[in-house]
């Protein structure tokens, strides 16, 4: 599955030698590393200053392990990992899309992300009758993986903090890595995600982002290609740095919509921080999507809506995607809130749509 990039989700197969407008639109997400850089072995740790754990299980008697960003939930502690977010304009010829521009209702996809259930932290989740907390929509979930020891360690959270937005940064696509079309009922422009990506990464460091934090590339009306569209996100690790991107399209209904992506991604990260949680039950390999890896976001993008749910906050309507928990690694359904496989409770066995 390694090769300069990982096909995760709805594609798995690599769609290349076919000119991308003849291909239809796919759902897909991404992780791993980009650009010809070699893959992270799963023996690597993070920064020191990133804060993680181990979650070990066993099921059918092998023992299992992903490494997850926190701390332990049995010592109830809560952690706050920084956040930048860069904004990301991109140009294909003529076209330019910017989200730091505002939209019909005076606001910018920028600001609807800060504004959004993954930082704003009023919004009540009650899952099946049990209220797992009023926090941000990625903590409540990971509360809810973990609710078995969170419910007696109610200290425990895994948050956001206020983002600082960065200077917007300005590419334009060249011709043989871009492109343009309608998908998913939306007008965009695409980039090459090997392209992209190797735009991004640098900024990292020329922008001086700390390895403790999360940062976060946002652009718009936007999908990343690889051979075939389309990639809404996706979170990868330079060796020193955890990072992700998503794109903010700002059509309701269609993929990737508002912060959908973000959800899943900021999701993955939580849970597979170096992109190589690799230790998952044989049978995420031979279902759904095919991929051996502790991805909680991947397994439901096939679903209705694309997995998405509204929450609405402060008059807006936001579109947050299920997240699957420990059980659907094959955990004892005794670690998840009302013994769920996933965070909104859809019916699933062990890795039904992989990993």
């Amino acid at each position: 599955m390694f090769k300069s990039f990982i096909l995760t989700g709805a594609s798995l197969v690599a769609l290349t030698g076919v000119a991308l407008a003849d291909q239809p639109a796919k759902p897909m997400f991404m992780h791993g590393v980009f650009g010809g850089r070699p893959q992270i072995a799963a023996t690597a740790k993070p920064p020191a200053a990133l804060p993680t754990w181990t979650f070990d299980w066993t099921y059918k008697s092998k023992k299992y392990h992903a490494l997850f960003v926190g701390k332990k939930p049995t010592t109830g502690k809560s952690v706050t990992i920084p956040v930048y977010i860069i904004p990301v304009k991109l140009t294909y010829k003529t076209t330019t899309e910017d989200p730091t521009a505002a939209e019909a209702s005076g606001l910018s996809p920028i600001q609807y992300t800060v504004d959004s259930p993954i930082f704003d932290a009023t919004t009540n989740y009650t899952q099946g009758g049990t209220n797992v907390g009023t926090t941000q929509y990625e903590d409540a979930f990971q509360r809810a993986a973990l609710w078995s020891t969170v419910s007696l360690k109610t200290g425990y959270h895994v948050l956001l903090g206020k983002p600082t937005i960065e200077p917007e940064q300005s590419f334009t696509i060249p011709a043989a890595d871009g492109g343009s079309g309608t998908y998913f009922g939306v007008k965009v422009i695409t980039a090459d995600i090997n392209w992209f990506d190797a735009q991004i990464e640098p900024l990292l460091t020329s922008l001086k982002i700390p390895a403790n934090s999360l940062p976060i590339f946002v652009t718009t009306q936007t999908y990343l290609t690889s051979g075939g569209c389309c990639i809404g996100g996706y979170h990868s690790y330079t060796g020193t740095q955890a990072y992700s991107m998503f794109t903010f399209i700002q059509t309701s209904g269609a993929f990737s919509q508002d912060v959908s992506a973000l959800s899943h991604e900021v999701g993955e990260w939580v849970d597979d921080p170096l992109t190589n949680n690799t230790s998952v039950p044989a049978s995420c390999g031979t279902q759904g999507n095919d991929s051996l890896i502790y991805e909680v976001g991947d397994p439901i993008e096939v679903d209705a809506n694309y997995g998405d749910y509204p929450y609405v906050l402060n008059g807006v309507t936001y579109h947050l995607q299920d997240l699957v928990l420990p059980p659907y690694f094959g955990a004892p359904t005794s670690t998840s809130v009302n013994g769920w496989y996933t965070f909104q409770g859809t019916n699933f066995s062990v890795c039904q749509n992989g990993g």
